[in-house]
C-alpha cells in the first residue's frame, strides 16, 4: 500500500485551500492510497514560533513523510507568497525531508494575478528540501472554489485540473516501488 502526506498551510480552516485537499483525499483513498492528513494546527503555535525541533507533532509528522512516496501540500496566497505559517513549518524539517517524494502543490488566492507565487515562492523551497520529483501545481482563484465550508465545489475548469493533476501524481507514484509496510501486514512465508 502507497501512503501519502497532505498538508494544509492555511492558518484558518475550513478554508479554499484545504478545499482542494479534501478533494485530494477522497480521491487518493479512493485509489487504495493511505492519506495521513496534516494541517497547521496540528501543531502547537509556540512549537513552530519558537523553532522546537522536539516537538511531538514535528515528530510524528517527520515519520509518516519518511515512509510516505508522496506530499500534497496546499496553501493560500497572501502578499504574493505562500503562507508564512507554512514557511514556518517547512523550515523545521530536515534538509532531505522530501528525498525522493513526488510532490504535488497546490494554492489558492484572491487573484489569477498570484498564479506564480507556486512557482517562484513555494516550488523553490520544496526543492530545497530535495523532492525528488515537483509535479506542475494547481492554482485556484477565489471564484473558482464554490464552497470550501461543507462539501468542496469546483468550477468544471478547476475540477477538471484538479482531476488531471492528480492523475499524473498518481502515475507518479506508480513509477516508484513502495516503501511504506503496513503494520497489520502478516507475517512472510518462506
Amino acid at each position: 500500500m502507497r501512503r501519502v502526506i497532505t498538508l494544509a498551510g492555511s492558518p484558518r480552516y475550513p478554508s479554499r485551500s484545504s478545499a482542494l485537499l479534501e478533494y485530494a483525499r477522497e480521491k487518493l483513498s479512493r485509489a487504495d492510497i493511505e492519506v495521513c492528513h496534516w494541517h497547521l494546527q496540528n501543531f502547537e503555535p509556540e512549537d513552530l514560533l519558537y523553532a522546537r525541533f522536539d516537538s511531538p507533532a514535528l515528530q510524528t509528522l517527520l515519520e509518516q513523510l519518511a515512509s510516505a512516496e508522496g506530499l500534497i501540500v496546499a496553501t493560500p496566497v497572501y502578499k504574493a507568497s505562500f503562507s508564512g505559517a507554512l514557511k514556518t513549518l517547512l523550515d523545521l524539517l530536515p534538509e532531505r525531508a522530501l528525498e525522493g517524494k513526488v510532490v504535488l502543490p497546490v494554492a489558492t488566492g484572491g487573484t489569477i494575478a498570484h498564479m506564480l507565487a507556486v512557482d517562484y515562492a513555494l516550488k523553490p523551497v520544496l526543492n530545497a528540501l530535495k523532492a525528488q520529483e515537483i509535479l506542475h501545481g494547481v492554482f485556484a482563484d477565489d471564484s473558482q472554489v464554490i464552497d470550501y465550508q461543507h462539501q468542496p465545489r469546483f468550477t468544471p475548469n478547476l475540477q477538471h485540473r484538479l482531476d488531471s493533476a492528480l492523475d499524473t501524481f498518481w502515475l507518479a507514484l506508480q513509477r516508484r516501488e513502495p516503501t511504506f509496510q503496513p503494520l497489520q501486514q502478516g507475517v512472510a512465508h518462506a
